[in-house]
């Protein structure tokens, strides 16, 4: 009887402590179950408003007239409630326009009310934030060149450097001239070189629509005459004379200022000139800039519109976006000018900033030996890149530069060039090596009124709380 104890005793320990595990993984099974629910009522909840947003773009009240939150029951198709959603819908307007719509929903699982999960997401329509790079024509990047972003080109790339990110071309086959190293030219695949990570290339695929993506600047002045900082052309003259190349220097401070300079004259310079690809003059270099006045930035609208030559550099405090372009004169095109970095204040996602030119982006002969930029850079009808500065007075004071670093987003309409290589590949002119960076808080967090990429709407952030 005594041993009948004994292991009666130690059964009944193990059993117990066995029923114990058992029912601990089913009450664990069951809140894992109830959770997955929670995750999809939630993305259900999303999903919902989606829809509802694609009928009723304006509408960020669920048709109720009145704030959220809203909890809204989610049935099965074929009978009973699976739990309920509850959305907070939130708007981010800039200039007066809804940039973006934040959607949080929280399900609830009505086998277990008691769960919740959340999901947030971000409806917007995607921005050219979402490339490191988009070029309407031919690229070439070199040997000693880094890309970590998504690369596009409406026509051949050439692609000798690193790439880790995908690279694509909108050709199956185009020709490889002396401009991209080809001597003769010859028929290359649409995406070609000695790069890394060929598996990253892709070709053919749909082209970017740079037509689609093109700036409506009247309307861009307007909003920026109404909310934002404007200032009218200052040039004067056609484009032979040294008074067509005057303009503004804007020098971005820390604490959501910006300085502008009356530039009064340029040192003229004949040099490579890349967007025409011939020998020309070059009014790049800052002579003289007087009268500096200092400009706030409107929370509101960090939109600054500027009607004529414009050379930009410094610290960005918040949501910039400038444009610089030229509606009231025929035929006036003015150029932007980078003559130093271009970097964020904080860094924390909260800045960001956009340069929109009407032609050429240039950066000048007298930029950083090592020059880092921040933002969205998009030549609408030119050239983003640097002409080559080997042949003036104190070339060796220009070039060759060391290394140029972009994180954000390049768009060029016209070939665009950093470096510039003689016969053999050796660096002679321009930054010995470029390294592009994506950003993807400024691709989920573009400045105002940043170019789009379609006008259909996306979910372009989705996370769970």
């Amino acid at each position: 009887m005594l041993l009948a104890l004994v292991f009666g005793a130690i059964f009944l320990m193990v059993f117990s402590s066995l029923s114990g595990y058992v029912l601990s993984e089913n009450n664990l099974e069951m809140v894992r179950r109830a959770q997955s629910q929670a995750v999809a009522i939630a993305e259900a909840g999303l999903e919902y408003y989606r829809w509802h947003l694609a009928h009723f773009p304006t509408d960020l009240q669920d048709g109720t007239g009145h704030p959220g939150p809203y909890t809204i029951t989610y049935n099965d198709p074929q009978g009973g409630t699976v739990g309920t959603y509850t959305l907070s819908i939130t708007g981010n307007q800039s200039c007066g326009q809804t940039t973006s719509i934040d959607i949080q929903s929280t399900g609830r699982p009505a086998s277990d009310p008691s769960v919740s999960e959340t999901l947030i997401a971000r409806y917007a329509q995607p921005t050219v934030a979402k490339y490191d790079f988009i070029s309407n024509a031919g690229v070439w990047i070199g040997a000693g060149d880094i890309v970590h972003g998504p690369y596009h080109s409406n026509s051949g790339i050439r692609m000798d450097g690193v790439s880790n990110a995908p690279v694509t071309s909108s050709l199956s086959s185009w020709t490889c001239t002396s401009a991209f190293g080809c001597s003769p030219s010859k028929t290359e695949p649409g995406v070609f070189g000695s790069g890394s990570n060929q598996n990253l290339w892709s070709y053919p695929t749909p082209q970017i629509d740079f037509a689609g993506i093109a700036a409506n600047f009247s309307s861009l002045k307007a909003i920026a005459q109404s909310s934002g900082i404007y200032l009218p052309r200052y040039s004067t003259g056609n484009p032979n004379s040294s008074a067509y190349h005057k303009g503004y220097e804007l020098v971005f401070n820390g604490n959501n200022t910006v300085t502008v300079y009356k530039v009064t004259a340029q040192k003229l310079s004949n040099v490579y000139l890349l967007d025409s690809g011939s020998w020309g003059n070059d009014y790049a270099l800052i002579k003289n800039a007087v009268n500096p006045t200092t400009y706030t930035i409107p929370s509101s609208c960090g939109l600054i519109f500027v009607e004529d030559n414009t050379w930009v550099s410094g610290l960005i405090p918040s949501q910039v976006t400038l444009v610089v372009a030229n509606t009231t004169t025929p035929g006036v095109t003015p150029n932007a000018y980078l003559n130093g970095n271009i970097t964020y204040a904080t860094g924390s996602g909260a800045d960001g900033f956009t340069l929109i030119a009407q032609h050429d982006i240039l950066i000048t002969p007298d930029s950083p030996q090592n020059m880092t930029l921040d933002g969205v850079y998009v030549a609408q009808s030119g050239v983003f890149g640097r002409n080559y500065y080997g042949y003036t007075n104190n070339s060796s004071q220009y070039e060759p530069r060391g290394t140029f670093t972009t994180v954000g987003t390049v768009v060029s309409a016209l070939q665009s060039a950093t470096t510039y290589v003689d016969g053999g590949g050796s660096v002679i002119g321009g930054y010995a090596s470029t390294v592009d960076y994506p950003d993807q808080q400024l691709a989920n967090n573009p400045p105002p009124l940043t170019p789009i990429l379609s006008s259909s709407y996306q979910f372009i952030n989705w996370r769970q709380k």
